[in-house]
């Protein structure tokens, strides 16, 4: 352990597609053995030598986007971007373990009103629904549309449109996700090929943004929903890694593409103040540390709203 690091005895790890990713090699751990997870929370058990502002016993949370703080990118508050940027559970050893040793600057205080599993869960699903939805320029007032409502990541993203102001709409494949978005404020829920049933609900105009992470099997809808200069923004692709663009549907309706991967330490501090101030990731179920492959088979399955735990 380094100078500048901190070692967190976890208390919950929750789940996210991204294990499932490198399960498959796509990407590679680094080396074997790896351990996974990105999502954590827990408590300090030592720190380093030059850690002065931190106590032992403090709850923490686990900002999953290592950065080295010091180049040009990091300054511009473009983390993702650093030349020596990291994953955790990626490229670095994750959250799905006891302990875990991090640099300073990936611990944050975990939000009071958070119990562990909730506390983690929402890291990595909610700064990068921060990072979307910045990159995406949504303002209050526009119109935006959630695909995938009730998994993790568009859950958060839902959460945080709703959080933000805008008139949100969501589109799931389950009765139980489109009741889950119409209880936290959509403003109309579809199934997600069902582009005449939104053009009707917004008076045939679409939505200025589309939040996307499923990919392959609903790019071609999600343009189509879009209204003229709308916006996708995409940061996954769990149905597939490709898909096919008509390029005048992009260049006549002047529409825009972005995107969007993890997040900067500012937008995982902007993460956790939505957490203290009441948006909570759902959980959709907790397992014991030791049940580990039932948890990954949940995940791999689908068709629960919201994050897969470990606790401990």
């Amino acid at each position: 352990m380094g100078p500048w690091d901190v070692r967190v005895e976890l208390r919950a790890s929750a789940l996210n597609h991204l294990d499932l990713w490198v399960t498959r090699g796509l990407p590679e751990p680094p080396s074997f053995p790896h351990v996974l997870g990105a999502d954590g929370a827990g408590v300090v058990a030592e720190v380093g030598q030059a850690v002065e502002d931190l106590l032992i016993g403090a709850e923490v949370v686990i900002d999953p986007a290592v950065s080295c703080g010091r180049c040009l990118e990091c300054r511009r508050g473009q983390d993702p971007f650093c030349p020596e940027f990291q994953v955790v559970g990626e490229h670095r050893w994750g959250t799905h373990a006891e302990q875990i040793v991090l640099p300073r600057t990936n611990v944050v205080a975990k939000p009071g009103a958070l119990s562990w599993e909730e506390a983690g869960s929402f890291g990595l699903v909610l700064a990068s629904a921060v990072r979307m939805l910045r990159r995406a320029r949504l303002a209050p007032g526009e119109r935006v549309l959630v695909v995938g409502a009730g998994g993790g990541s568009a859950s958060a993203a839902f959460l945080a449109a709703v959080a933000q102001g805008a008139e949100v709409y969501a589109s799931a494949r389950s009765q139980d996700a489109q009741l889950w978005a119409m209880a936290g404020g959509a403003a109309g829920v579809f199934d997600p090929d069902d582009v005449e049933g939104l053009l009707e609900a917004t008076s045939g105009r679409g939505v200025d943004v589309v939040i996307d992470n499923v990919g392959t099997a609903t790019f071609e809808a999600s343009l189509r929903m879009l209204a003229r200069g709308g916006r996708l923004v995409t940061n996954g692709s769990t149905t597939g890694r490709t898909a096919e663009l008509p390029l005048p549907t992009l260049f006549w309706r002047q529409l825009e593409l972005i995107g969007a991967s993890m997040n900067s330490r500012e937008e995982f501090a902007e993460a956790a103040r939505l957490s203290e101030d009441g948006l909570r990731v759902p959980v959709a179920e907790a397992f014991e540390f030791e049940d580990y492959p039932a948890a990954l088979e949940a995940l791999r399955a689908g068709g629960r709203i919201g994050k897969f735990v470990l606790s401990r």
